[in-house]
């Protein structure tokens, strides 16, 4: 059955006159009479009885109301729908980012995004890199913020800025003197790491391996609050980004020093489906993403002076 047809019967069943739903339907009453006989001969019965100038509802009408009123109004609303996020920037924003990411530069972004975009609906879940690129393969997420991942087949990755790893360590820790690190004492120090599935465990692990050290990994946790808690009680030491550690820093309650001569860089990154043009709310969050990033402790320089 056609839909138009379906809608002038409803609109005939609803007022009960041909002639006032052809004035709302913008109709001739002739127009809209041929339209309901079309209807009745598709379904094979008469759907109206006249009564005057009325026209009602026989038993197969009511019937047939019955069934079609309520997937017309779904596919009207899916109509109003589609049309409001056909106009580009009017749409929910779902991001996906690491939990870090969530806590020191989501906020900022999300409350200069709605400045501009109060309308924006946000969904924000936070996870390690490799299960956010699987959520936006999978159309769940719109964006990705994370690590840069290898080179990932059907996925675009833009650059928002980059960071270096340091060690975190307590200001008691023998390392905070700023003393050099002799292999044999990286070999012994405990670490309390971030969880290897994450990009950046990965990192550090091909970071070491390349200087042919075996680092004493003591605990692996997912949690970068609870790794800085656990690095004040001196039971252990961390590698972890300057921006991640700021207010400690400030407060003296943590220690960063370099890993050593060599620098151990991020790349940090949004990543969506390859070949998907950006939304106007998409673009705006990236850019926002970079801004905020400009007024973060990003490397060795943004951290008190340690001798190295």
């Amino acid at each position: 059955m056609e839909m138009r047809l379906l809608k002038m019967f409803c609109w005939v069943a609803d007022s009960g006159s041909l002639a006032v739903a052809a004035r709302k339907l913008h109709l001739t009453p002739s127009a809209l009479s041929h339209g309901i006989k079309a209807l009745e001969t598709e379904v094979g019965c008469r759907l109206f009885e006249r009564a005057g100038r009325r026209v009602l509802l026989n038993q197969a009408g009511e019937q047939l109301l019955e069934q079609v009123r309520a997937p017309l109004a779904a596919l009207d609303a899916a109509g109003e729908a589609l049309k409001k996020l056909g106009k580009w920037g009017k749409s929910r924003l779902r991001i996906g980012a690491s939990a870090s990411f969530c806590g020191h530069i989501l906020p900022g972004v999300i409350r200069e995004l709605r400045k501009s975009n109060p309308d924006l609906e946000f969904r924000v879940e936070s996870g390690d890199t490799p299960e956010l690129m699987d959520l936006v393969r999978s159309t769940r997420l719109d964006l990705a913020v994370g690590v840069a991942p290898p080179q990932q087949s059907g996925l675009e990755v833009r650059p928002l800025f980059r960071d270096e790893l340091l060690f975190v360590l307590a200001p008691s820790h023998p390392w905070a003197a700023g003393l050099p690190i002799t292999r044999e004492e990286l070999r012994k120090q405990p670490l309390i790491l971030y969880r290897h599935s994450s990009f950046t465990a990965r990192l550090t692990k091909e970071f070491f391996q390349d200087q042919d050290v075996a680092p004493n990994v003591m605990m692996e946790i997912g949690s970068i609050e609870a790794i800085k808690e656990l690095v004040k009680l001196n039971l252990g030491v961390s590698i972890l980004a300057p921006w991640t550690a700021d207010r400690e820093l400030s407060q003296g309650t943590l220690k960063m020093r370099p890993l050593g001569p060599r620098r151990l860089t991020r790349n940090w990154v949004t990543v969506s489906l390859a070949g998907r043009r950006l939304t106007l709310a998409e673009e705006n969050f990236s850019k926002l993403c970079r801004r905020q990033s400009t007024g973060l402790r990003l490397d060795r320089r943004d951290v008190p002076s340690l001798r190295t």
